[in-house]
């Protein structure tokens, strides 16, 4: 196997990085020398050769295992993205005539996991067999990081524009919504005014999340003063705690279409004013695109137009028209 060079001229070579990343996984020698299919004495021998030739401890050993050290960390972070792209690349050149090959990394914006993981999943499995899809999902802010850090192909964002590193495709338009327990009888076809639903005490997204910037904007733009009851990361907090009677919240449409279908909320859209966040695809603008990719992000495109069309994105508009297939 090819070694690489450290920055002084030492070897390190795959098997090694495969030992740092799984042993700061498990935080165990003897857990990682199972997992690698490798006697403890290996693993071992393998992370002192690789601090020796870095010149720094990449562990420390304590009674509840094997912690990294801040190099460590560091070195960890980029020998997993290493082995990542390795991986990658295997899959993308894998032999398979007329077939597109690889592995993508998705990510999903929480509030729309629900209405588009599955199908395009079944779709890319029905039509293209040959790529991998990992899916993760998350708030706008963390995936924007994990794009940004290399840890996703493309991602949904909201409220984002097209910046030297990424390329923001506008995909959806869809209004924000009062939510509140079903005994307040907010309809769909009757928008409340945003005085209205502050006149209630609210359960906000946290400080700082870019779902409530939003909202925090337009009740200034309108001034009106919101009385926050409760604040959470988690958009499932957020209609559990409206259910359990501390107030109503303001979430996106798509987030809570199942639960007014269902009739454990009720909601209806804001006005005065209207608040709207709009959704997009976003992309590195940097090195080359593979086939994969380009193919998952015209289906995720797809999928996304297809959920608005048949009424599953409530308040949505489509920002443009659906993509014509085509073989990358």
């Amino acid at each position: 196997m090819t070694p690489c060079r450290t920055r002084m001229g030492d070897a390190v070579d795959l098997k090694q990085l495969r030992a740092l990343v799984t042993v700061a996984e498990v935080g165990s020698v003897t857990r990682a020398a199972e997992l690698l299919h490798l006697v403890q004495p290996a693993v071992t021998r393998q992370i002192r050769t690789l601090e020796q030739e870095l010149g720094v401890p990449l562990f420390e050993r304590t009674r509840q295992g094997m912690r990294p050290t801040p190099a460590g960390a560091i070195m960890i972070d980029r020998a997993r993205r290493a082995l990542g792209e390795l991986e990658r690349a295997r899959a993308e050149i894998r032999p398979s005539p007329g077939t597109v090959t690889g592995i993508v990394t998705v990510g999903l914006l929480e509030s729309a996991a629900d209405l588009l993981a599955e199908p395009l999943v079944a779709a890319l499995a029905r039509d293209r067999p040959g790529i991998e899809l990992r899916v993760f999902t998350a708030y706008s802010g963390h995936l924007q990081q994990w794009l940004d850090d290399g840890d996703l192909d493309l991602t949904l964002l909201y409220n984002l524009d097209s910046t030297a590193s990424l390329n923001a495709q506008p995909l959806v338009r869809e209004r924000l919504w009062a939510v509140a327990p079903p005994s307040a009888g907010l309809r769909p076809d009757e928008p409340v005014p945003f005085a209205d639903a502050a006149a209630h005490p609210l359960v906000m997204p946290a400080t700082g999340h870019a779902l409530r910037t939003l909202i925090d904007a337009a009740a200034a733009r309108a001034k009106i003063t919101m009385d926050v009851a409760l604040q959470t990361n988690s958009m499932r907090l957020q209609k559990r705690f409206v259910l359990a009677g501390y107030g109503w919240t303001v979430l996106p449409g798509v987030g809570i279409a199942a639960d007014v279908a269902d009739g454990t909320l009720s909601a209806a859209p804001l006005r005065e004013p209207e608040v709207w966040r709009s959704v997009v695809l976003a992309t590195p603008r940097t090195g080359r695109t593979p086939p994969a990719v380009e193919i998952v992000a015209r289906e995720l495109t797809r999928q996304v137009h297809a959920a608005v069309r048949q009424g599953g994105w409530p308040a949505a508009r489509p920002h443009a028209p659906e993509p014509a297939d085509k073989d990358a």
